[in-house]
């Protein structure tokens, strides 16, 4: 390991690491506006400057590899001198117009400029101007405060693999553009508005909005897709203005899905704010003893083999356990909270998870998609698929759809055809699968979701299993979830009980009048036509054909006004927290159920959130770690012979608006027209 003195001290460090690097294990704080972590080395700032002893003159430190014996000063009057050279002249161009920036308070240039830069200018020529560009409605440009950095054309060519954004001209003459003008159609693009160290690129949504000394900053979680992503919502009064990634190396890194970041505005429309009645065929609002009386009434009226509950794919885990709980006490067994019918079987827990873990698709050498888009479905752990491939020697097959990934594939069918070959060894791929190491097998909804999904699912463990994904090392056998609800549904058991109906055989009894009640916990995903004439209890938080449909509305809290707990698709356990308090009359959703279950004469009992989440502590899957190995190599018990001939379609159709939270938003609804455009298909 190379020894360097650093402003007289000694260090010992790891080799083939940067001098910027090393300066900053041995604690020095070196400026910089190219370098990212996360990114290549473009070392075209020159803001990270140091001095080299035997050096002709300052270096490049982000640029330039250790070397035993380095004699390195950070703080010199020359590299000090250097320093203010170069400020002064990335600040020749610049607008200066902090006052109206988007990006003040939170600006590298403005932090930097104050530490390290002069007081003064020499430059009185005229500044350059550059014509702001359009991107599409998620970012906003300013592009003569642009300095040139290049972060966000690196973010987009290798993490999301998108690579739309290039520098033209030279000189005087560079400019960062697109290059084709159109909107830029990455799911991850919001991300170089956090890599902006300038007001150049800032969120279009959020433009003049609120600086940030003003925000509250509340760190949650993401829950618009099942991979929950470390979010910090920063919000003023009541209302969220601002969501913004987290690190976390293990889930997200720091970047998270543009619906994610820009969907918020859809938390503050179309809101069910109080609760709604039906009489005489209208819903007229009426107060929570009312609506709770009326739901009361009918829950002691209906046989218990007659009343079902359906979990949404944004429910969290204190609502489906006070639910549980509550229709333990009904003696109904009619639970599920699998809103989209996916056959997803519970026996296990390694049935079910994304096993390797999202972290783990960095070790894998083979990986095998069956039925889903993980671009679609999970932006950010796509990314993370991509960075695999980036670094070589893996081989990705897909069996699915042949959608524009951004990472090779090798495609080798559409349906279970495909899996077949697999089983049996005609496909090269098999070899390719069981000769890896570490093979990974990622199974999606769009193989799950589908009558044949236990017979898919079986096959998909097989393969894993045949390919020695299966062992005490090495969990090769991932599902990848859409819902941020599901994972927890299944370890809190939210299914039907002994003699009780799945979701499918709710849907039967409803149409058939066989089901007489159905309380829907967020479930805005299933088809109210599908519900017959059941009475209908809808516990949601946006309007939508479902709460058209009810009988009765309770007004609920979303994912920023609650605190709860939710599990990503690796089995991980987090909990969001409360922001702001939901609108009007809207109550937690586990509250609701505590107080119904007072008028039913069936109390939980819990009264408050502390003592609810110690009844889930005592669910040992909520316990249970996350990652390992297979200790017991035997699958789910469907039959692969059963697998039908249909080719496998992705849930996730329109990325934008796939809750009720994104349908509601008017950002998200322009994202969606973008990507229907003609252009838009024609590029895919």
């Amino acid at each position: 390991m190379p020894k360097l003195t650093i402003d007289g001290a000694g260090l010992e460090v790891p080799a083939g690491i940067t001098v910027l690097q090393a300066c900053e294990l041995a604690g020095k704080e070196i400026p910089r506006f190219c370098y990212h972590e996360r990114l290549s080395i473009a070392g075209n700032c020159r803001m990270c400057l140091v001095e080299l002893e035997k050096a002709p003159k300052p270096i490049a430190s982000c640029a330039y590899p250790v070397a035993d014996g380095m004699v390195i000063r950070t703080d010199s009057p020359a590299v000090r001198a250097a320093r203010r050279g170069v400020m002064e002249f990335l600040l020749i161009n610049h607008p200066l117009d902090c006052p109206i920036c988007d990006q003040g308070g939170e600006c590298d240039l403005q932090d930097q400029a104050m530490a390290y830069g002069f007081d003064r200018s020499r430059f009185h020529e005229n500044k350059r101007a550059v014509p702001d560009k359009d991107f599409g409605p998620l970012i906003k440009t300013v592009m003569t405060r642009c300095i040139h950095c290049t972060r966000c054309v690196r973010f987009l060519t290798e993490v999301a693999g998108v690579p739309e954004l290039g520098a033209t001209g030279r000189g005087e003459q560079m400019e960062i553009t697109t290059y084709v003008e159109r909107a830029l159609t990455s799911e991850l693009s919001g991300n170089i508005i956090d890599l902006c160290p300038v007001g150049a690129l800032t969120s279009k949504p959020y433009a003049f909005i609120a600086r940030p000394w003003e925000l509250t900053k509340t760190d949650s979680i993401d829950v618009t897709d099942a991979v929950g992503s470390w979010i910090r919502v920063d919000s003023r009064g009541g209302q969220v203005l601002r969501i913004l990634p987290r690190v976390n190396d293990a889930i997200n890194e720091e970047w998270i899905s543009d619906k994610a970041r820009f969907s918020l505005d859809g938390l503050a429309r179309r809101r069910l704010d109080r609760p709604w009645l039906r009489k005489d065929g209208r819903l007229v609002p009426a107060n929570w003893g009312e609506a709770l009386q009326s739901v009361a009434s009918r829950l002691r009226a209906t046989a218990p083999e007659r009343i079902a509950a359906v979990a949404g794919d944004q429910t969290d885990c204190e609502t489906m356990a006070a639910a549980k709980d509550l229709f333990s006490r009904l003696a109904s067994p009619n639970l599920d909270c699998r809103q989209d019918g996916a056959r997803l079987d519970a026996r296990r827990r390694d049935f079910y998870l994304f096993n390797s873990t999202i972290a783990g698709i960095e070790r894998a050498d083979a990986i095998l998609l069956i039925g889903t888009n993980p671009r679609l479905e999970a932006p950010v752990l796509n990314a993370r698929i991509r960075k695999r491939w980036l670094a070589g020697n893996v081989a990705i097959g897909l069996i699915g759809e042949a959608r524009a990934l951004t990472y090779e594939v090798i495609h080798l069918g559409t349906g279970p055809a495909a899996l077949r070959a697999l089983l049996h060894g005609d496909d090269p791929f098999a070899a390719t699968l069981r000769s890896a190491e570490r093979p990974l097998v990622v199974v999606g909804q769009g193989a799950l979701a589908r009558p044949d999904g236990a017979a898919v699912l079986a096959a998909a463990w097989t393969i894993a299993r045949q390919s020695n994904g299966v062992r005490l090392d090495w969990h090769g056998f991932n599902v990848l979830h859409t819902a941020a609800a599901r994972v927890g549904g299944l370890d809190l058991g939210f299914l039907p009980g002994p003699g009780g109906r799945d979701i499918h055989g709710i849907l039967d009894g409803a149409r058939s009048g066989e089901i007489g009640l159905v309380l829907s916990l967020g479930a805005d995903e299933l088809d109210p036509a599908d519900l017959g004439h059941a009475f209908l209890v809808h516990i949601g938080t946006h309007g939508g054909p479902m709460a058209a449909r009810a009988d009765v509305i309770l007004p609920g809290a979303c994912y920023t006004e609650k605190s709860a707990t939710f599990v990503n698709t690796e089995g991980r356990v987090q909990t969001t927290e409360r922001a702001v308090f939901p609108p009007g009359d809207a109550r937690e959703d586990w509250t609701i159920l505590r107080a119904l279950s007072e008028l039913v004469g069936l109390p939980l009992p819990y009264n408050s959130l502390d003592a609810l989440r110690a009844r889930l502590a005592l669910e040992p899957r909520l316990a249970a770690s996350v990652g390992g190995g297979c200790n017991d190599p035997a699958g789910p018990p469907g039959d692969p012979d059963m697998m039908a001939e249909a080719p496998f379609v992705s849930p996730v159709g329109d990325y934008y608006r796939t809750d009720p939270i994104g349908r509601a938003s008017p950002t998200m609804a322009a994202c969606a027209s973008l990507r229907t455009a003609p252009s838009a298909i024609a590029a895919e």
